[in-house]
């Protein structure tokens, strides 16, 4: 299983929120690059980064700290926040990413995630599933959409999806576990799918379960940021 470095940044600053709420964040002092070069440096192949501020504009604002990133590193990047059409697709390849996530653009314009899969390749493009009560989330977490999980993945992985980065929301940036039985029930659904972990991971035991269950990989945020969990011990 995979273990992915979680980078989320504000205003170029690494951050973590609270279940998705802005008004709950903790900014860090490290450097976003400086951050992902110290993240190489004790031997991690990946790092998932997010944009904040595009997520929350609708718009890409932070390309420039993930070109610096894929430039200066030979971490392999999946990119997410504030990619809404194809312009947007093609830079954040152009930057040197090696996949993205479309989250909120998938529930809105499934059609146009589907496009970008047959344009760019479906290993490319990560689903973000946001979840809460095994329903859907989107725009910050903020709406939920009424779309049950299972038939949201169901729809993507028949149009080709490979790779799926499911958040349990109100587990996020909390330290308080991950959501076992939640990704257990995805997997028994979906076999074949690369599942990817996120919201809550803080010990060893917690990715010893995620292993366990057959996950691809899990994301690891706060836990890294605040050395709960260190490199040595992974």
């Amino acid at each position: 299983m995979r273990i992915i470095p979680a980078l989320d940044m504000i205003d170029g600053k690494c951050v973590r929120l609270e279940q998705g709420d802005f008004s709950r964040k903790k900014i860090y002092e490290q450097d976003p690059l400086d951050y992902a070069k110290s993240l190489e440096d004790e031997g991690f192949h990946y790092l998932h980064l997010v944009d904040l501020d595009g997520a929350k504009k609708g718009e890409l604002v932070h390309w420039k700290i993930l070109e610096k990133i894929c430039h200066a590193t030979g971490l392999k990047v999946d990119f997410g926040g504030g990619i809404k059409d194809s312009a947007a697709v093609k830079k954040v390849f152009d930057c040197g990413a090696h996949q993205l996530t479309a989250g909120s653009i998938a529930v809105k314009n499934p059609e146009l995630v589907t496009e970008w899969m047959a344009l760019f390749g479906a290993e490319k493009i990560i689903l973000g599933a946001d979840v809460k009560d095994q329903m859907i989330y989107i725009d910050g977490w903020k709406t939920n959409t009424g779309i049950p999980l299972l038939s949201f993945l169901k729809k993507f992985i028949e149009a080709g999806t490979q790779y799926a980065i499911c958040t349990d929301i109100s587990r996020d940036g909390l330290l308080q576990g991950s959501a076992v039985d939640l990704y257990q029930t995805i997997r028994k659904a979906f076999p074949d799918l690369n599942l990817i972990a996120s919201g809550g991971v803080h010990s060893l035991d917690d990715i010893r379960l995620l292993e366990e269950s057959g996950l691809e990989g899990a994301i690891v945020g706060k836990a890294l940021l605040e050395n709960k969990i260190n490199f040595n011990q992974l």
